[in-house]
């Protein structure tokens, strides 16, 4: 049975976060963002008290990508529903599970944020930071890892917010897993990223020995053919053999649009290095559209939600309308990505394929990418878009000897080749073997006292004044 549990406190904090080169994707193009770090008290029962923290860049425009919004508004209403849940969770005095908490908060949380004109994939950011800062918690307290602790399902999760599912479902996914020792880095392309030459897609000082590569698309179907014909023509030169995904980030505005550019991927030869090794798209239209645009012969190509994966019914909907795939990111619910996994588990089971990606915006170096690294190694990703090594300069505004704990505790993760602590890749994989140590894959915390209190959140008629 799953330990019981109640909180005691719920802290937030941030850290600037200046990115090494810009990263451009979609309708933004981010040089600089905060990173946010949760630290949670517990109290477990029968085990006294124990302390847990996550961490996440507080990403604009990806939650939220409504054009009248700033960036800086966006942000502001990630700070706003981190307000919202721990208000929710602090308010659940007694004893429970992990899961009974986030299951018993999820709802108001979403309503809540709708009410503060939140959207629900920024509304499950507040959760998705509690939960992993209360399971880091829980796992201390109980002196066991990630991996021995999800595989006895120690958090409690159930079926309660997925009725196409059934208990044993869950446990039985849980109580199967073995999980990855490595996980190959899928190298993100940016839309302002250099493509050939030096610094380009096939130069390995960039690429890090990848053989997965993830291209972001424009949604303009003449412009994105032309980038991916030369990206093909850089990427045919690695001498390797490789795998491509592209990802829209919803900028494709329609079927039609999404038609344009599958046809040219069919009968262009000259994009016939990207269409042969292509895994899947990604997030092609906008969530709203998604879920009103049914694939048909569409799908045979190979399709994923992950902006559209706002709710617990995200991926079952998803599926009716053709999509075989769901993204999981820690910063979306790590509890949402158990549950994805075992749908997807289940329904392959009847001879059909679907899967649950690793697809990472929001993870920088520390905490976060190890902890959405072993959750992804948990349910079987086993290749993983990896943003932060590539786009901020190792640990970035992370004091030295905070780095440094972090590489002494984790030296399978990093290592310094002269240009400081940077993420370590082996021949193309991140290793997780580190991961194993007691906690949510950390044997380290940052160091409070160089954060900042979480900037308090504005009202957006406060923000346009």
């Amino acid at each position: 049975m799953a330990p019981r549990l109640k909180l005691r406190d719920i802290a937030f904090f941030e850290r600037p976060t200046r990115f090494a080169r810009p990263f451009r994707f979609g309708a933004i193009t981010i040089d600089a963002t905060p990173q946010l770090f949760v630290r949670a008290e517990i109290e477990v029962e029968g085990r006294g008290t124990a302390v847990g923290a996550s961490a996440e860049l507080l990403v604009p425009k990806w939650f939220d990508k409504r054009p009248e919004l700033s960036p800086a508004q966006t942000v502001d209403g990630l700070r706003r529903s981190l307000e919202i849940a721990r208000g929710l969770y602090l308010a659940r005095t007694g004893f429970l599970t992990a899961f009974d908490l986030h299951a018993s908060c999820i709802g108001a949380q979403i309503a809540t944020c709708a009410k503060k004109n939140i959207p629900a994939l920024a509304a499950a950011y507040g959760p998705a930071e509690i939960d992993k800062a209360i399971l880091d918690a829980l796992l201390r307290a109980a002196e066991t890892n990630f991996f021995d602790g999800m595989a006895g399902n120690i958090a409690g999760i159930d079926a309660r917010l997925s009725p196409d599912l059934k208990e044993v479902d869950v446990a039985t996914f849980l109580s199967g897993r073995k999980p990855l020792q490595r996980v190959a880095v899928r190298h993100t392309v940016g839309l302002d990223d250099t493509v050939e030459g030096e610094g380009g897609v096939a130069d390995v000082r960039e690429n890090a020995g990848a053989s997965y590569f993830k291209l972001k698309l424009s949604g303009d179907p003449a412009d994105d053919a032309a980038r991916l014909a030369r990206i093909g023509k850089e990427l045919d030169t690695l001498g390797r053999g490789y795998k491509v995904t592209l990802d829209a980030n919803e900028q494709y505005a329609d079927l039609a649009a999404l038609r344009a550019l599958m046809d040219r991927l069919d009968l262009d030869p000259a994009l016939r290095p990207i269409a042969s090794r292509l895994l899947y798209v990604e997030q092609p239209m906008p969530r709203d559209v998604t879920r009103q645009s049914p694939l048909g012969s569409l799908a045979a190509h190979g399709f994923i939600i992950d902006e559209a994966d706002d709710s617990y019914d995200a991926f079952p909907a998803a599926r009716a309308l053709g999509y075989c795939g769901i993204s999981s990111k820690s910063c979306k619910g790590l509890y949402k990505s158990v549950v994805n996994a075992t749908r997807a588990a289940k329904w392959s089971a009847g001879g059909e394929r679907f899967f649950v990606t690793g697809e990472d915006l929001t993870c920088q170096a520390g905490l976060a990418v190890q902890q959405d690294l072993a959750l992804g190694a948990l349910i079987g990703v086993t290749h993983a878009e990896r943003n932060g090594h590539h786009y901020v300069d190792g640990f970035g505004e992370t004091p030295v000897a905070e780095a440094q704990a972090f590489a002494a505790a984790h030296p399978d993760l990093y290592a310094d080749a002269g240009q400081g602590i940077r993420l370590s890749i082996h021949n193309g994989d991140l290793l997780t073997g580190s991961l194993n140590a007691t906690g949510f894959a950390t044997s380290v915390h940052p160091d409070w006292s160089a954060l900042r209190p979480l900037e308090q959140p504005k009202s957006l008629q406060e923000q346009s004044a």
